[in-house]
């Protein structure tokens, strides 16, 4: 019985139109309504803490209000301490890791220099002019006379044959206070010849530009610093007349005529283990163990006895003591691949005595990029490095001077390297040089060049830390016998024999080298750690919490557009869309439309027999223009064409 129900019901009814899908079933992507829905599904199912106190304790506001402010507060003191963390980042902090190797090391580099400036045969007798002109300003001013040649033959300095130019000049002192100038007027009244008082002297010389039109005084305080500055200048004029290869040329001290002796560890030096050079305050210099040697001596032991030992020779022979008023020698240690500037870095050696120096090695590494201010090779500093040596700071800085001395003044300085085809800088040649010079020191010293600034520290920096103990050498008992040793293998022969040896002791105290290196103290990982544990302290939540805060605020985003679009639609849209619409559906043909659309009614003749339900139709608006006889259709045949009566007005 209920198949044949089934069956009837199969044959009596007609096929029914597939199911339309829903709007539901055809999204991919579902947004909220509404903000308040938005909130709530949020509260009940993010995985934060505190948020779903928002929806139970609805119904209650006073708790509404609390829990919303809470979770707000908290809000903004986690991302108060995140904007902390990622200042902290973003300003790159160092962290300094200090590490203490052992190994053999590389014995450093070792400038001596015999503090006694050369007299060049070749401009002898200039210096020979310069020194009597000297001997008879000294006369002038103080009246004192180096022989009895002034005393026995006086005679201005306008007598000396050619005059210098900027000449040494007495000059006044700042006014006195008002008691002294009265009591210094008083005695003028007693005394028609009043003695100066020598305390209020400044001595200097003038310098001037090319024309004469800006002129000053440089002046001292001090008479012997006054002296040998303004010889120091005439004698930096004098050498810049020299030819180039006059250095090469130059009749040097044998070594031993300055070093008696030299030892490393235990092991006698030869020529092979050191290089010349002549300095224009220092006189002839000595580097043991530089660049040049090809076997670079090696430390495998501490102590006085695996270092360097020197036997040096101090005595002055006929040198320039006008320019050089201190004896003994200079001593600096450095890098194979730096250059020696004995003015910063050197230390005098005391004649008479034993020296001995112990040393530290210490290596710096720093960060460079964001987190230092440093350079690797020098490469990105606007200052041309006029050694060829190894960037320092001190060899940037000195070429910066250089250049600056080469642009403003148009010559050269004499201790420093020069431009290839630049001349150093003679008054003959540049009478305006010094006027330059002296100028462009002020302006060096106070960092208007800009050279400070220019000249960033090397991110790699390899130091040597000194320590010295002194000894009386040689001793009273021993001395007999040591002098006749070093007269006998080394022709010393001189009467106060103390004053001109000295000893020299270079050696590692320890094969211990300590490493100071830079570090970041804010990875990328510390930060995400730091983050991770804010957001656990204020909300106790996961990166998965993150996630849910971007999905809201990018549905917040989503539903904002959405509401703004429909705002618009329904303003400028909206208004007679029926009307059209009904007009378009009037405008339609019949025979446009599908069959079971038909408005007239279906044949009764034409229905199968037995109860069968007809399909709920749907159908557009009715379109009251076209009603009539419903159109035969060519193509349509079957069921559609029996659901309506061919004339049929």
């Amino acid at each position: 019985m209920k198949g044949d129900k089934h069956e009837e019901q199969e044959l009596g009814s007609e096929p029914t139109a597939p199911q339309q899908p829903t709007e539901e079933e055809e999204a991919l992507i579902e947004f909220h309504r509404s903000y308040r829905e938005l909130f709530e599904f949020f509260c009940n199912h993010t995985t934060i803490h505190g948020a779903i106190r928002l929806v139970c304790s609805q119904h209650n506001r006073m708790k509404t209000a609390f829990w919303a402010v809470l979770w707000l507060c908290t809000f903004g003191m986690m991302y108060w301490q995140f904007g902390l963390l990622f200042g902290e980042y973003f300003s790159y902090p160092v962290s300094l890791n200090i590490n203490l190797n052992s190994d053999k090391l590389i014995f450093p580099a070792v400038t001596i220099c015999t503090l006694n400036p050369y007299r060049y045969a070749k401009i002898k007798e200039e210096l020979e002019e310069l020194d009597r002109i000297t001997e008879q300003t000294l006369y002038d001013l103080y009246k004192y006379n180096f022989s009895n040649t002034l005393v026995a033959h006086p005679r201005g300095r306008r007598d000396l044959g050619e005059t210098l130019p900027h000449p040494l000049q007495r000059l006044p002192g700042p006014a006195p206070p008002h008691e002294a100038r009265r009591a210094r007027m008083a005695s003028s009244v007693r005394d028609n010849n009043p003695q100066v008082n020598r305390k209020d002297w400044k001595i200097g010389f003038q310098l001037c530009n090319q024309n004469k039109s800006d002129c000053f005084y440089q002046t001292y305080s001090s008479g012997v610093d006054a002296v040998r500055e303004w010889y120091r200048f005439h004698y930096i004029n004098i050498l810049s007349r020299l030819p180039v290869d006059a250095s090469v040329s130059l009749e040097k001290d044998q070594l031993d005529n300055f070093i008696f002796a030299c030892r490393f560890n235990q092991v006698s030096c030869n020529q092979a283990n050191y290089s010349h050079f002549h300095h224009p305050m220092y006189g002839n210099c000595y580097t043991f163990n530089d660049k040049n040697n090809s076997n670079l001596w090696m430390s495998s032991m501490p102590g006085i006895n695996n270092g360097l030992s020197l036997t040096l020779r101090t005595e002055q022979n006929d040198f320039i003591p006008l320019l050089s008023t201190v004896t003994g020698a200079r001593v600096m240690v450095h890098g194979q691949d730096e250059p020696a500037f004995m003015d910063d870095g050197g230390f005098n050696l005391r004649p008479g005595v034993e020296t001995s120096i112990s040393m530290r090695k210490e290596t710096l590494d720093r960060l460079g990029g964001n987190y230092g201010d440093c350079t690797k090779n020098g490469s990105d500093i606007p200052v041309q490095n006029l050694y060829g040596s190894k960037y320092t700071q001190q060899v940037c800085i000195h070429s910066c001077f250089q250049e600056n001395m080469i642009k403003e003044c148009g010559c050269a300085y004499l201790f420093y390297p020069p431009l290839p085809g630049v001349d150093f800088c003679d008054y003959r040649k540049h009478n305006s040089w010094g006027y330059c010079y002296y100028k462009l020191q002020d302006a060096f010293a106070s960092n208007r060049l800009g050279c400070f600034t220019k000249c960033r520290k090397p991110c790699s920096v390899t130091s040597y830390q000194l320590s010295a103990g002194y000894s009386r050498w040689p001793s009273v008992t021993s001395q007999d016998w040591v002098f006749q040793m070093l007269s006998l293998q080394n022709n010393y022969t001189i009467n106060n024999k103390r004053n001109g040896v000295a000893k020299l002791n270079i050696f590692f105290e320890e094969l211990n080298y300590k490493t100071n290196s830079e570090s970041p103290s804010v990875t990328m990982v510390t930060l995400l750690s730091n983050l991770g544990s804010q957001w656990s302290l204020w909300f106790g939540s996961s990166v998965l919490s993150v996630v849910e805060m971007a999905e809201l605020i990018f549905d917040l985003l989503v539903i904002t557009f959405l509401m703004l679009l429909r705002r618009i639609r329904s303003r400028y849209w909206s208004p007679g869309r029926g009307r059209r619409g009904a007009r378009e559906v009037a405008s339609t043909p019949a025979s446009s439309l599908p069959a079971h659309f038909c408005p007239n009614p279906a044949s009764p003749s034409s229905s199968p027999p037995g109860p069968a339900t007809s399909p709920a139709l749907t159908a557009p608006p009715p379109a009251y223009a076209t009603l009539g006889p419903c159109p035969s259709l060519a193509s349509s045949a079957g069921a559609s064409s029996s659901a309506c009566t061919p004339g049929e007005p």
